[in-house]
Protein backbone atom coordinates (compact mmCIF):
# COMPACT_ATOMS: atom_id res chain seq x y z
CA UNK A 1 0.00 0.00 0.00
CA UNK A 2 1.52 3.51 -0.86
CA UNK A 3 1.81 5.65 1.67
CA UNK A 4 -0.91 9.14 1.62
CA UNK A 5 1.82 11.50 0.51
CA UNK A 6 2.49 9.48 -2.69
CA UNK A 7 -1.12 8.41 -3.72
CA UNK A 8 -2.68 11.66 -2.66
CA UNK A 9 -0.54 13.03 -5.54
CA UNK A 10 -1.44 10.71 -8.21
CA UNK A 11 1.91 9.04 -8.38
CA UNK A 12 3.61 12.08 -8.45
CA UNK A 13 6.99 12.08 -7.65
CA UNK A 14 10.63 13.26 -8.52
CA UNK A 15 13.53 11.24 -9.69
CA UNK A 16 17.08 10.68 -10.54
CA UNK A 17 18.27 8.31 -13.14
CA UNK A 18 22.08 7.25 -12.92
CA UNK A 19 22.86 4.75 -14.83
CA UNK A 20 26.23 4.88 -17.48
CA UNK A 21 23.64 2.89 -20.41
CA UNK A 22 21.77 5.15 -22.80
CA UNK A 23 19.52 2.16 -23.27
CA UNK A 24 19.21 1.03 -19.40
CA UNK A 25 18.79 4.47 -18.54
CA UNK A 26 15.88 4.87 -21.12
CA UNK A 27 13.80 1.98 -19.73
CA UNK A 28 14.04 2.99 -16.27
CA UNK A 29 12.70 6.53 -17.23
CA UNK A 30 10.00 4.94 -18.80
CA UNK A 31 8.95 2.70 -16.17
CA UNK A 32 8.93 5.79 -13.72
CA UNK A 33 7.31 8.54 -16.29
CA UNK A 34 4.56 5.67 -16.33
CA UNK A 35 4.13 5.47 -12.90
CA UNK A 36 3.71 9.05 -12.90
CA UNK A 37 7.13 10.20 -12.05
CA UNK A 38 9.33 13.21 -12.91
CA UNK A 39 12.52 13.06 -14.70
CA UNK A 40 14.54 15.90 -12.68
CA UNK A 41 17.96 14.39 -13.78
CA UNK A 42 20.12 11.83 -15.50
CA UNK A 43 23.63 11.04 -15.11
CA UNK A 44 25.85 9.06 -16.98
CA UNK A 45 28.52 8.88 -14.16
CA UNK A 46 28.81 8.67 -10.13
CA UNK A 47 30.05 11.99 -9.98
CA UNK A 48 27.53 13.06 -12.02
CA UNK A 49 24.90 11.44 -9.78
CA UNK A 50 26.16 13.09 -6.81
CA UNK A 51 26.31 16.79 -7.89
CA UNK A 52 22.61 16.66 -9.66
CA UNK A 53 21.05 15.26 -6.17
CA UNK A 54 23.03 17.70 -4.16
CA UNK A 55 21.20 20.28 -6.96
CA UNK A 56 17.80 18.93 -7.25
CA UNK A 57 16.58 16.54 -3.98
CA UNK A 58 14.58 14.36 -5.70
CA UNK A 59 12.21 11.99 -3.75
CA UNK A 60 13.71 8.98 -5.28
CA UNK A 61 16.95 8.27 -6.94
CA UNK A 62 17.75 4.90 -9.22
CA UNK A 63 21.04 4.34 -9.53
CA UNK A 64 23.63 1.82 -11.26
CA UNK A 65 26.33 0.10 -9.58
CA UNK A 66 28.63 0.22 -12.16
CA UNK A 67 29.42 3.34 -13.98
CA UNK A 68 32.66 5.26 -14.58
CA UNK A 69 34.66 7.92 -12.13
CA UNK A 70 32.49 7.22 -9.18
CA UNK A 71 30.95 3.67 -8.64
CA UNK A 72 27.32 3.59 -7.72
CA UNK A 73 28.36 2.07 -4.00
CA UNK A 74 30.60 5.20 -3.54
CA UNK A 75 27.87 7.63 -5.04
CA UNK A 76 25.32 5.78 -2.64
CA UNK A 77 27.65 6.93 0.56
CA UNK A 78 28.16 10.23 -1.00
CA UNK A 79 23.96 11.15 -1.37
CA UNK A 80 23.70 9.11 2.24
CA UNK A 81 26.08 11.56 3.67
CA UNK A 82 24.60 14.58 1.95
CA UNK A 83 20.85 13.09 2.88
CA UNK A 84 20.12 10.54 5.79
CA UNK A 85 16.64 10.21 4.24
CA UNK A 86 17.36 9.53 0.51
CA UNK A 87 15.54 6.94 -0.80
CA UNK A 88 18.10 5.33 -3.18
CA UNK A 89 17.10 2.31 -5.09
CA UNK A 90 20.50 0.55 -6.27
CA UNK A 91 20.27 -1.56 -9.99
CA UNK A 92 23.05 -3.85 -10.75
CA UNK A 93 24.11 -6.77 -13.17
CA UNK A 94 24.09 -10.42 -12.10
CA UNK A 95 27.25 -10.93 -10.08
CA UNK A 96 27.33 -7.75 -8.17
CA UNK A 97 26.50 -9.19 -5.19
CA UNK A 98 28.73 -8.52 -2.58
CA UNK A 99 28.33 -4.41 -4.08
CA UNK A 100 24.84 -4.81 -3.67
CA UNK A 101 24.88 -5.66 -0.03
CA UNK A 102 27.47 -2.52 0.73
CA UNK A 103 25.12 -0.77 -0.73
CA UNK A 104 22.08 -1.82 1.33
CA UNK A 105 24.29 -1.45 4.38
CA UNK A 106 25.38 1.77 3.53
CA UNK A 107 21.46 2.47 3.30
CA UNK A 108 20.05 1.78 -0.19
CA UNK A 109 16.33 1.00 0.28
CA UNK A 110 16.25 -1.79 -2.23
CA UNK A 111 17.77 -3.52 -5.57
CA UNK A 112 16.92 -4.09 -8.69
CA UNK A 113 19.58 -6.90 -10.57
CA UNK A 114 19.61 -6.32 -14.55
CA UNK A 115 17.87 -7.82 -16.26
CA UNK A 116 14.39 -7.02 -15.13
CA UNK A 117 10.80 -6.67 -15.90
CA UNK A 118 9.00 -3.40 -15.71
CA UNK A 119 6.51 -5.01 -13.80
CA UNK A 120 8.98 -5.88 -10.50
CA UNK A 121 11.08 -2.48 -11.11
CA UNK A 122 7.31 -0.99 -10.52
CA UNK A 123 6.72 -3.04 -7.39
CA UNK A 124 9.86 -2.38 -6.07
CA UNK A 125 9.89 1.72 -6.70
CA UNK A 126 6.21 1.59 -5.31
CA UNK A 127 7.30 -0.42 -2.19
CA UNK A 128 10.16 2.62 -1.51
CA UNK A 129 8.30 5.19 -1.88
CA UNK A 130 5.79 3.86 -0.10
CA UNK A 131 8.16 3.76 2.83
CA UNK A 132 9.07 0.04 2.41
CA UNK A 133 12.95 -1.21 2.36
CA UNK A 134 14.53 -4.66 2.01
CA UNK A 135 16.51 -7.12 -0.69
CA UNK A 136 15.83 -9.05 -4.17
CA UNK A 137 13.81 -11.97 -3.11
Amino acid sequence: MLNAAFSDKGGAFSCLVADDSDFARGNIVRIVVGLGGTIVGEARSGHEATRLYRTLHPDLVLLDITMPELDGVEALRQIRDQDGAAKVIMVSSLGHKEMVWRAIRLGAKHFITKPFTPEYARLVIKSVLAGESGGES
